[in-house]
């Protein structure tokens, strides 16, 4: 039987689980509150890799196509990814950090830079830290 392989921003054929990996950019499927219908929203996956190969979730913070200024957001770019593509300028909402399950994720889109994971985890250590 033939290997199915993929390229690593494409869709995984169903039942099997690829590892999400710190920094990339996730389509998830979120449910509304009457957990009825559902809708996909992107997200930065903040945990790291032990953690994402341990657990059945991960880490991550939404991003919106919202540009609008408001506190506790990085904007991201296309010049701001490592790999990938993002259809229009987006912001991290770093104080709206979530757990979320794996099996959720629809596909991967994109990983940023180093760089900007790097100021998103120095904007939500600001926000929690003690003052």
């Amino acid at each position: 039987m033939a290997e199915q392989k993929r390229g690593c921003l494409g869709h995984l054929p169903k039942g099997e689980r690829e590892l999400i990996s710190q920094r990339d950019i996730v389509l998830i499927t979120f449910p509304f509150s009457d957990f009825v219908s559902a809708k996909v929203r992107p997200a930065v996956v903040l945990s790291n890799d032990r953690y994402n190969r341990s657990s059945e979730d991960f880490i991550a913070v939404p991003l919106t196509s919202n540009l609008r200024l408001r506190e506790y957001a990085i904007l991201i770019t296309n010049k701001e990814l490592e790999s990938g593509k993002l259809i229009v300028d987006s912001k991290a909402k770093v104080d709206r950090i979530f757990s979320v399950s794996q099996q959720l994720v629809r596909m991967k889109i994109g990983r940023i830079q180093v760089e900007v994971h790097d100021k998103i985890m120095s904007m939500l250590l600001d926000v929690v830290r003690l003052r």
